[in-house]
């Protein structure tokens, strides 16, 4: 079994230019769609990465696309971002692994019905296509399970994407387009000029812009930070693992379903993506310096978040203890924590005993990935006043995947100036620097 997973690489290499109009920080899929957004408008624009792109969460992530169960602030932006999901092959001249596949979330117990129940009366005025079916349209979407399921939450028109092929395929269109994407290269600092942001620095040079979008997932509390800037950032490992290529199991192949310990879906490989909610947060110094921001947090976590503390708390504390941005980043490498095994086990066993038919599939790899969290556990999409020319796409809190075209399509309207796609209001940076103490939607 490996331990590990597969990106399709982006090819090519492009060599930092002069000056450029934006520069956009990070190789993930809110930086990638922001670029794209960005080239398609007719604006310069450079993307750096400091490891290889899609080399983080953006590709290790569910791949699920969905409206479904979102927080209702954040709903405008996951409506916005179906349409450009299936329009993203055509956009983008390649292959993103998007289908409208529909996505169950299965309401074992009365508890989980009426949570669900009254999300999908607040999501009413977006006139969704969810609905509540009932067990024997459950029996019939799903058949073979070993338990009565009291009814679902469905969505016939959420669906899924390949994280292992959307980036890159994103950022060659970018290319074609006639933007530049640099891997390998960590931003280390910004310069500024009349009090506006006027470059970024690099170890292999410096790179005069008009603007700058930092889309750095995990990574980016701590480059604010080297700014003078405070992000309540923290990150929490989540866990998958895929199985081997297998004929379809649990009655429609493609569906991706939400369950009682456990969830999955189809790949295009033949494959199954299969894990839980169940991510680990390891204690380090920045736990205890935004205890306070995640107060309201840890209650609607509560089961779902687990934790622990190792070696990561005395490599944050010697970045934190870092005088200068460029040694905050020294010898940071991609993040790829090791999966947490014992979550995957109980999420593989939840799903064997519901649907005997998986306990035949054969686990193929498992990986983690690191997943950047606020305290309301919506994203920060937002230029930030105090610096002139500094826009943020961050923080997306295990989101990103699934809003990122329309996130991306928001960050860029902020930064040309157009018409946002979406009411920014939700996710400006000012909630966390206004006393407004941000807090999480409670309800599921």
């Amino acid at each position: 079994m490996a331990q590990g997973f597969a990106v399709d690489s982006l090819g090519g290499g492009d060599e930092l230019p002069a000056r450029t109009s934006v520069v956009v920080i990070g190789g993930g899929i809110a930086g990638a769609m922001t670029a794209l957004s960005l080239a398609e408008d007719g604006v310069p624009v450079l993307l750096i990465e400091k490891g290889r792109v899609a080399g983080e969460q953006s590709g290790r992530s569910w791949g699920w696309c969905r409206k479904m169960d979102r927080d209702i602030r954040e709903l405008p932006l996951a409506v916005a971002a179906l349409p450009l999901w299936e329009d993203m092959n055509r956009r983008i001249g390649g292959e993103s692994g998007f289908r409208r596949s529909g996505i169950v979330y299965l309401n074992a117990d009365e508890k989980e019905e009426a949570a669900r129940g009254a999300w999908l009366r607040a999501a009413e005025p977006f006139g969704l296509d969810t609905r509540l079916i009932s067990a024997a349209e459950v029996d019939t979407l799903l058949p073979g399970s070993n338990r009565r399921w009291r009814s679902a939450l469905y969505t016939p028109s959420d669906g899924v994407a390949e994280p292992r092929l959307v980036v890159p395929a994103v950022l060659r269109a970018v290319r074609r387009l006639g933007g530049q994407v640099v891997e390998h290269t960590p931003v280390i600092g910004l310069e500024t000029a009349g009090g506006k942001v006027d470059a970024v620095v690099t170890p292999q040079g410096r790179v005069a812009c008009d603007a700058v979008v930092l889309a750095g997932g995990a990574w980016s509390g701590r480059f604010l930070a080297g700014l003078g800037l405070r992000l309540p950032q923290l990150k929490v490992i989540a866990s998958v693992l895929r199985t081997e290529a297998a004929p379809p199991a649990a009655g429609r192949s493609d569906i991706a379903v939400w369950g009682a310990g456990f969830g999955f879906h189809r790949r295009l490989d033949g494959g199954y993506t299969i894990g839980y909610g169940n991510n680990l947060h390891e204690i380090v110094p920045d736990s205890f310096r935004y205890l306070v921001d995640f107060l309201p947090t840890i209650p609607v976590a509560a089961g779902d978040l687990h934790f622990s503390i190792g070696r990561s708390f005395a490599t944050e504390a010697r970045h934190l203890g870092a005088r200068s941005t460029a040694a905050r980043f020294a010898g940071a490498g991609e993040n790829a924590p090791p999966p947490t095994g014992r979550f995957l086990s109980r999420a593989r066993r939840a799903l064997d005993r519901a649907y005997p038919a998986f306990a035949e599939l054969r686990e193929a790899a498992r990986w983690a990935g690191l997943i950047d969290v606020l305290p309301d556990v919506l994203p920060v999409i937002s230029n930030v006043e105090t610096l002139p020319g500094l826009t943020l796409a961050t923080g997306f809190s295990g989101h990103g995947f699934a809003i990122g075209p329309a996130a991306g399509r928001l960050a860029a309207d902020l930064v040309t100036g157009r018409t946002p796609i979406v009411d920014p209001a939700p996710f400006r940076y000012g909630r966390y620097t206004d006393g407004s103490r941000p807090r999480p939607q409670t309800a599921v």
